[in-house]
């Protein structure tokens, strides 16, 4: 018989538009996991207004985490630590979320820890597989469009990142001039797979060597297109458009990683964020790596937009590796992922 004591790590995310709260054991299975979404309410504005998700927060944090100990079967206090979100993100929002977990571990005297943001979304994919290092991270969303070298647990290198838009924010802006509504990134993927490739686009390469990211032009590009073809009274198709617009992003994105993947020798490749559901990418990814040794892990749907299991993913790592939080732990909107790595143990 195992008597060996199992982990169990309760884990909030508030760090933008998603109220969410979820145990994790060991740090990679989910006991719980329960995402209050607020898609709804910043529909009608075409984005995320910081002030309307900080009063969804603030109204759904305390049935959310009840919700996810009754799912478990569990209390607070056979949690051997409170992980929560403290950057980046909103900082309205990210305050609910840590003054929440705060208040809990104070109430119940667990330990306290801190988790950035971007390394849950990479540690979502521990939930599914087991990490192989090197490893190599391909993380894109709304604010992040980066590749994340990691050499051990806990520890991020980053070795490329955007110089202005990143890809999910290029997603929403070209379906807002579309006249999509939001979130777009799903919008356009699906248009996306009814159309054809058939209007020329630019590929922001950058500087020879560079695995920076800039989408920027890109978008510009779309915007011309269309007003363009107003002027001239030319109707464009949207399904088109969207297709030759997604077929620029995944390009770019697939070879950076591939190029970058091979440059650094690593046995995983592993996508995170947001657009890591979106269907051309994956594909495209999949379709790339499919007949090399790297390991190619993605998450499921479930896990690629913001939860708070890949912040209880990461939490365990940070427990594990004696990180604790004191009572000034705060929101950090401006949190830097390879800062955070280095961070000294308490």
């Amino acid at each position: 018989m195992d008597n060996k004591k199992h982990q169990y790590i309760l884990a909030i995310e508030t760090s933008c538009d998603e109220t969410a709260v979820a145990i994790i054991k060991d740090g990679k299975e989910i006991v719980a996991n329960v995402v209050a979404s607020q898609i709804e309410s910043h529909k009608r504005f075409g984005g995320v207004v910081p002030e309307i998700a900080s009063r969804h927060h603030v109204e759904e944090i305390t049935f959310v985490l009840e919700e996810a100990l009754k799912q478990a079967e569990m209390t607070v206090e056979e949690m051997d630590a409170i992980t929560v979100t403290e950057g980046p993100g909103l900082v309205g929002a990210l305050l609910i979320g840590v003054n929440a977990a705060k208040a809990l571990a104070f109430a119940h005297d667990k330990p306290l820890i801190g988790v950035h943001h971007i390394a849950g979304h990479i540690y979502a994919n521990r939930l599914v597989k087991e990490f192989s290092f090197p490893l190599l991270a391909l993380v894109v969303s709304g604010g992040h469009t980066e590749l994340i070298l990691m050499r051990e647990h806990g520890k991020f290198e980053v070795i490329g990142e955007t110089r202005d838009d990143a890809a999910g924010e290029a997603y929403d802006k070209v379906a807002r001039t579309l006249g999509l509504s939001y979130p777009g990134g799903p919008q356009i993927d699906k248009l996306a797979a009814q159309g054809n490739e058939t209007i020329d686009l630019p590929r922001a390469w950058l500087e020879e060597g560079s695995y920076d990211f800039s989408f920027s032009g890109l978008k510009s590009a779309v915007i011309n297109t269309i007003h363009n073809a107003t002027q001239r009274g030319e109707e464009l198709k949207k399904e088109d458009l969207a297709a030759s617009f997604q077929a620029s992003v995944v390009e770019v994105l697939t070879e950076k990683t591939y190029q970058a993947a091979k440059e650094f020798d690593v046995k995983q490749v592993i996508v995170a964020g947001g657009v890591a559901a979106n269907k051309g990418l994956r594909e495209k990814l999949q379709e790339k790596f499919m007949s090399e040794s790297i390991d190619l892990a993605i998450p499921p749907l479930s896990l690629c937009t913001d939860n708070a299991a890949m912040i209880g993913a990461a939490g365990s790592i940070a427990y594990d590796q004696g990180h604790r939080a004191g009572w000034d732990l705060n929101a950090n909107p401006g949190l830097d992922l390879e800062r955070y790595g280095e961070r000294d143990k308490n």
